[in-house]
C-alpha cells in the first residue's frame, strides 16, 4: 500500500523545513510541499525554496501563483475601504495568510491528500487563520501542526534536522521578515517590548534618495490604473512600481500595536510604502467625490471588514455583503492624486477629478456663495437650532425649580 499524502504549506524557513522532514521520517507520510505566492517572492527566491524542499526529500513541490487572486479578492477591497487596522497597519501580511490557506487547501483536495499541514507555532495568529480556512472548506482533511503539537524550541528543530543530514544556515536572525506585495512586516527584539523603537537597520528598505519628488496616482472607479501617467493592465505591477519609487525614500514605516486573535497585545514593525500611499491617495480622492454619509458608513463597515480579515474570518458571508457595499461606493471615485515624496514621509498635495464635489459654481468655502443667500442661511440656522433652543429652555427651567426646592 502507498503512503498517505500530506500537503505542507511551505515557505522554506526553519519551521516548515522541520515539518517537511518530520512528516516524512516520523509520520511515514508522502509529503507534497506547496508555496502559495501572492507576489512577495521573486523567481530567484522561489527557486531557492524549491531546492530547499527537494533537499528534504519531499515527493513533489508546487508553486501556486495567486497574485491576481490576492489583488482581486483582497487588496482591491482593502483599497476601497481605506483599511488600516487601528488606523495604522494596512494588513500587509495578515491578509495574505487567508488567500494562501485557500490555495493550499484547494491543492490538497485536488491531489487527494489525507492530511494538510502548516508550520505555525501555538503562539501566533497564523495558526488560527490557517485552521479556520482548512476546517471551513476541506473539513474532511485532517490538519497536522508538528511545531504546535510538539512545542519545539528553535534549537530542537535545528538539532533534529542536523541528525537527518540536513545542513543549512539556520542561524537565527535578529528579526523575522515577511515580505509581500502589500508590505513587509518586521518582528523581533524591540517589538517584543512596549517602549523600544525599531532601529534604522531593522528595515529592509534603507534611505537611498534625498530631496523631493512628485508622484501622480490615477484611479478609475476606485481602482489604481496609472502611475505617473503610465497605464497598467496589471494592477500588482502598478503597486510594485509605486513601491520601487517610494521605498527609495524609506517611506511607509511604522510600528503597529494591536490585539491578536488569541486576546493578547502584540507589536510588529512594518514598511509598506506603496500600500500607505495608495490608501491615503484613494482616501483623499474619496473626500472630494463622495457624500458625507457615504464616507461615514464606509468608515464603519471598512473597520469591521479589516478586523474580520485580520482575524481569519474571510469565509463569513458578511464579508461579501461588505464588499458589495464598498464596491458600490466606488462608481465616482475617479481622478488623479498628486503626492509629494520626501525622505521618510509623503504628503497628499491635491486631486483632479470630473466628479469633484468641491465645485466653485456652488460656492467657495470661506470666501463666497452663489447657490444661496444670507437670509437662506439665517433661516436654515434658525430651524437647525430649534432642538438645541428647546433643550436649553427646559434645562434652565428645571435648574431654577431645583434651586427653589433646595
Amino acid at each position: 500500500m502507498g503512503k498517505d499524502k500530506v500537503v505542507l504549506a511551505f515557505s522554506g524557513g526553519l519551521d516548515t523545513s522541520f515539518c517537511g522532514k518530520y512528516l516524512s521520517e516520523k509520520k511515514g507520510l508522502e509529503v507534497h510541499s506547496a508555496t502559495a505566492n501572492t507576489g512577495g517572492f521573486c523567481s530567484e527566491e522561489l527557486s531557492k525554496i524549491e531546492q530547499q524542499a527537494k533537499s528534504l526529500g519531499v515527493k513533489s513541490h508546487r508553486v501556486l501563483n495567486i497574485e491576481t487572486e490576492y489583488y482581486k479578492k483582497y487588496i482591491r477591497y482593502m483599497i476601497f475601504g481605506n483599511v488600516l487596522k487601528n488606523n495604522t497597519y494596512p494588513l500587509s501580511v495578515s491578509s495574505e495568510r487567508t488567500v494562501q490557506a485557500q490555495a493550499i487547501a484547494k491543492y490538497a483536495k485536488a491531489i487527494g491528500a489525507k492530511y494538510i499541514a502548516h508550520g505555525s507555532t501555538g503562539a501566533g495568529n497564523d495558526q488560527v487563520r490557517f485552521d479556520l480556512i482548512f476546517t471551513s472548506i476541506i473539513p474532511e482533511i485532517e490538519i497536522l501542526t508538528p511545531i504546535r503539537e510538539l512545542q519545539l524550541s528553535r534549537n530542537a528543530e535545528i538539532e533534529y534536522l542536523k541528525k537527518q543530514g540536513i545542513e543549512a544556515d539556520w542561524k537565527k536572525l535578529e528579526y523575522s521578515i515577511n515580505k509581500g506585495l502589500w508590505g513587509t512586516s518586521i518582528g523581533g527584539k524591540e517589538t517584543l517590548t512596549s517602549d523600544l523603537p525599531l532601529p534604522e537597520t531593522a528595515f529592509p528598505s534603507q534611505l537611498r534618495k534625498y530631496g523631493e519628488e512628485i508622484l501622480t496616482v490615477t484611479f478609475a472607479r476606485g481602482e489604481l490604473r496609472k502611475v505617473n501617467g503610465k497605464e497598467y493592465r496589471s494592477i500588482p505591477d502598478a503597486i510594485r512600481t509605486i513601491e520601487k519609487i517610494a521605498s527609495m525614500y524609506a517611506i511607509g514605516r511604522d510600528v503597529h500595536v494591536g490585539d491578536t486573535i488569541l486576546g493578547i497585545k502584540g507589536r510588529v514593525g512594518f514598511e509598506a510604502a506603496s500600500a500607505m500611499i495608495i490608501i491615503k491617495a484613494h482616501h483623499a480622492l474619496e473626500k472630494h467625490v463622495l457624500t458625507k454619509w457615504q464616507q461615514y458608513w464606509k468608515e464603519q463597515l471598512a473597520n469591521w471588514y479589516g478586523m474580520l480579515l485580520h482575524e481569519g474570518q474571510y469565509m463569513d458571508p458578511v464579508m461579501r455583503n461588505i464588499e458589495n457595499f464598498l464596491e458600490d461606493t466606488q462608481y465616482d471615485v475617479t481622478g488623479t492624486v498628486t503626492v509629494q515624496l520626501r525622505p521618510y514621509c509623503f504628503n497628499i498635495q491635491g486631486i483632479q477629478s470630473d466628479y469633484d464635489l468641491m465645485n466653485a459654481s456652488f460656492g467657495t468655502y470661506g470666501e463666497m456663495n452663489t447657490g444661496w443667500t444670507g437670509n437662506d442661511v439665517k433661516g436654515f440656522t434658525n430651524i437647525t437650532g430649534n432642538q438645541l433652543k428647546i433643550y436649553q429652555l427646559i434645562k434652565e427651567k428645571n435648574e431654577q425649580r431645583g434651586n427653589k426646592n433646595a
